[in-house]
């Protein structure tokens, strides 16, 4: 049973991770599009243009669905917003299995 846990443990510590990295691209992503937006970066840049591609890439997938439920209020997207609170819920989820399998 030894193995059993630790096999749970490290696939609830990798999904910790990885909703953290997610939570961490989110963000990144919002801060570039508002620099962009304000024209404090070149969105003409490749480097610019490729990391916004790919940060799009990640987080838009999940957005989507939350932008059809909650449209954009006076021109303020809140997908980001509500999808940061989820990212938490889950792992406060996440934290209390460990808990409460004793992990």
């Amino acid at each position: 049973m030894v193995v059993g846990n630790a096999l749970i443990a490290a696939f609830l510590d990798i999904t910790y991770i990885l909703l953290d990295l997610f939570k961490w691209a989110l963000i990144v992503s919002a801060i570039v599009s508002w620099l962009v937006a304000f024209g404090i970066i070149n969105s003409y840049s490749r480097f610019v243009r490729t990391v916004g591609d790919t940060l799009a890439r990640i987080t838009e997938p999940a957005l989507q669905p939350i932008r059809r439920v909650i449209p954009a209020i006076n021109g303020i997207d809140l997908s980001p917003l509500v999808l940061f609170f989820i990212i938490i819920f889950l792992q406060r989820i996440v934290i209390h299995l460990e808990i409460y399998l004793g992990l």
